[in-house]
């Protein structure tokens, strides 16, 4: 049953074109554009180039809007009726929910992969280390992605909303250091934002915790370990509760 279940998800979200063009080959295409083609892609940076800097971003970015997309179209199911189906069926709510994530996870997949793909043939250069830990990164991180998605559903309850969240991502991108290298007051305030702990972290085995900056300094801006961790358990415990007191004050109107 959650085999089937599996199945049947996942071919549902792959056949929509739209949600795979955001996923998939918008930051693949991005990357090509800010990264690829820029010549200083070839730059050196920490244990490999510019190039391999971005691609880390991008497919972040890529990963976070495929996990966002898929927990909120889960809570817009569930309101819509779709969970009173399912609970007809032998599957539980803890099985669903497991289902619903290993979706958004194989999804989330997807883009990483394309666009370091796309990153090793066009001339981004890393260590093996980097590749496989910054990736590894960039999907677990994701995870907790799924609940802002969550969030969004439950609070608004339309298929508009998670379209909504899924585009403010844009937003948490730009602020989060993923498109532009960013200093002074704006990197201040971006280490504050969602997606900011989550691409560091991803981009540490690369730079060791040193920014790409576009700005001539005698020290680039640096980022230790465990501010970044301190975000991203930070936020991920935001929008746990968030989705939880949402989800129970639903149901206490119900």
């Amino acid at each position: 049953m959650n085999v089937t279940y599996f199945g049947i998800e996942l071919k549902r979200v792959m056949r929509d074109f739209v949600t795979m063009f955001f996923v998939a080959i918008l930051p693949a295409f991005m990357y090509v554009i800010f990264g690829a083609a820029q010549d200083y892609g070839s730059t050196d940076i920490g244990n490999g180039n510019v190039a391999a800097y971005i691609m880390i971003g991008m497919a972040a970015y890529g990963a976070v809007t495929a996990t966002v997309g898929v927990g909120g179209a889960a809570a817009v199911e569930q309101m819509q009726g779709w969970g009173r189906q399912l609970g007809l069926t032998p599957m539980s709510d803890a099985q669903r929910v497991v289902t619903k994530a290993a979706v958004g996870f194989v999804i989330a997949i997807i883009p990483v992969a394309l666009i370091y793909i796309i990153g090793a043939a066009t001339g981004a250069e890393a260590t093996a280390e980097v590749w496989i830990v910054s990736g590894l990164i960039v999907l677990l991180g994701a995870a907790m992605f799924s609940f802002f998605g969550l969030l969004a559903g439950l609070m608004f309850r339309s298929e508009g909303a998670v379209s909504a969240a899924s585009g403010s991502l844009v937003i948490l991108a730009f602020l989060g250091n993923l498109f532009f290298p960013l200093s002074g007051v704006l990197l201040d305030i971006a280490r504050f934002t969602p997606l900011y702990g989550l691409v560091a972290l991803a981009r540490y085995p690369l730079t060791d915790g040193y920014l790409a900056s576009t700005t001539p300094t005698t020290e680039p801006p640096h980022d230790e370990m465990w501010v970044l961790l301190v975000n991203i358990g930070a936020w991920a415990a935001v929008f746990v509760a968030a989705t939880i007191l949402i989800s129970r004050r639903g149901r206490a109107r119900q």
